[in-house]
């Protein structure tokens, strides 16, 4: 019998009094460690932290909720999707809820019905996460989805809007705007738009972005060629662009589309920027690699997710603040890709 409880005993999982006696202090000191709280001292706290890890220690989250209210996780709701850009929003979410002692949860949809959205919100509720980020081009808003982000706390970005939520955003329309005001200063007499899809409102936000900015100037509105945001997508109508004789300028609404487009032009012959300027929006990494390196608009994907986090923070520890939505400005970064109409002159042969 004694061997058998002390067999039991060697695989029970180390608890907080453990760590509390590898440590030399008392519970509810360990306890306040690991809730992030402020008042600890150093030294006291770097013994705790090595005594979790030496000991293997996992906090049961079970316990924590139970004792606390809370779970200390963030909800994600985010596309299914390999875009850079989505993977770059996530990281900064992921590493700024990690500096807050915060995990992260994602429920991931592999469409923007808002059937699917409704189930991803239920699944990180029924995970008593804390707060939610709504990462996604939300359009239309059902009674379940407004119920749900009302009951908890709920920042959105990508330019989707609840009733509730905390909206954080960059300036879709601002991004077309510059990308479109830069190819009409070198010289061009107008721009052709290679748009993402109609159900993104970031895609909506850039195509009145481009309209209002050709518009302004009394420049022709030429007709909008519909993409994904993929690559092919932008091959395909790169290899439309290119065989028209009056494009000399493209803004592709994403660097992903316009690296498409680069493509088929360099197989049609076309010659980029001699030929014909082209400019996408991100500023993902690949942009400065590609040839020629890509001018772009750049939007702070990792940024924009530390500021959702520190939003939603404030929600979550003051129920009762006001809503204060944020902007992030999006920047220009000209590379090798566009250049002054009279170059086309110059470099023809």
């Amino acid at each position: 019998m004694g061997t058998a409880m002390g067999e039991a005993e060697a695989r029970r999982p180390p608890g907080m009094t453990d760590v509390a006696q590898a440590a030399g202090v008392s519970p509810q000191t360990v306890s306040r460690v690991l809730s992030g709280h402020a008042n600890v001292r150093a030294e006291t706290r770097a013994r705790v932290l090595a005594a979790v890890d030496r000991l293997g220690y996992r906090k049961n989250s079970a316990a924590q909720i139970l004792s606390s209210g809370r779970s200390r996780t963030i909800g994600v709701v985010n596309l299914q999707t390999a875009f850079y850009s989505r993977l770059n929003l996530t990281f900064g979410i992921e590493n700024a809820a990690r500096a807050a002692g915060y995990s992260v949860s994602i429920a991931s949809t592999a469409s923007l019905d808002t059937s699917a959205v409704e189930a991803a919100l239920s699944r990180l509720a029924d995970q008593s996460v804390d707060g939610i980020i709504l990462a996604i081009p939300l359009i239309h808003v059902s009674p379940r989805i407004e119920q749900l982000t009302g009951s908890l706390p709920t920042v959105t970005v990508d330019g989707s809007r609840t009733p509730a939520s905390e909206v954080v955003a960059i300036d879709q329309s601002q991004a077309a705007r510059l990308a479109t005001r830069h190819l009409l200063d070198l010289g061009h007499e107008t721009v052709w738009h290679v748009s993402g899809p109609g159900e993104w409102l970031d895609a909506v936000n850039r195509i009145d972005g481009w309209r209002e900015t050709l518009e302004a100037e009394g420049r022709t509105v030429p007709p909008i060629l519909k993409g994904d945001w993929s690559p092919s997508s932008g091959y395909r109508n790169g290899l439309i662009l290119g065989r028209i004789p009056e494009v000399t300028a493209v803004f592709a609404a994403s660097d992903e589309m316009a690296f498409g487009v680069i493509r088929a032009l360099h197989e049609l012959g076309r010659r980029v920027p001699q030929d014909i300027s082209v400019i996408g929006v991100d500023d993902i990494a690949l942009a400065e690699y590609c040839s020629p390196s890509l001018t772009t608009v750049a939007q702070p994907f990792e940024e924009m997710g530390a500021l959702a986090v520190s939003h939603l923070l404030r929600h979550i520890n003051d129920p009762g603040a006001a809503r204060e939505p944020a902007s992030v400005e999006p920047k220009l970064i000209v590379r090798a890709s566009t250049a002054p109409v009279g170059e086309r002159a110059e470099g023809s042969t």
